[in-house]
């Protein structure tokens, strides 16, 4: 059996592998890029610079829905927890974790259902 499966999962609230667009800002910058992966108290995705970590954001993610036209956009405001260096010389990346620390109860329980009708992995 691989490791992964053996793997137990310490986290509060689970997490969907998607990719969902996302638009994270400060007055410093104003990013598009996509998530990795998301729960209802975080995220982590791939951004084209470096931001520091305990950076404050604020996000718009677009959450899809099984009715057609019927995707809600979810708005809350985060830190960066985390920031990891990718890619060579040519092209850097930065995978960063962000803590949802504002967000409403409503958002919150949109993205849990979300993250609880997809497919586990």
């Amino acid at each position: 059996m691989s490791e992964d499966k053996n793997k137990i999962e310490k986290r509060r609230y689970p997490r969907a592998e998607r990719n969902l667009p996302i638009k994270i800002k400060n007055e410093d910058f104003d990013i598009v890029t996509e998530t990795k992966n998301i729960s209802c108290t975080g995220t982590y995705c791939q951004v084209d610079r470096y931001i520091p970590p305990f950076t404050k954001i604020k996000a718009t993610i677009l959450l899809p829905s099984k009715m057609k036209n019927n995707s809600s956009y979810i708005n809350c405001e985060g830190v960066v927890v985390r920031v990891e260096k990718k890619g060579n010389n040519l092209e850097i990346q930065y995978n960063i974790a962000v803590y949802f620390n504002e967000i409403s109860k409503i958002n919150m329980l949109k993205i849990d259902r979300f993250v609880k009708s997809q497919p586990t992995l």
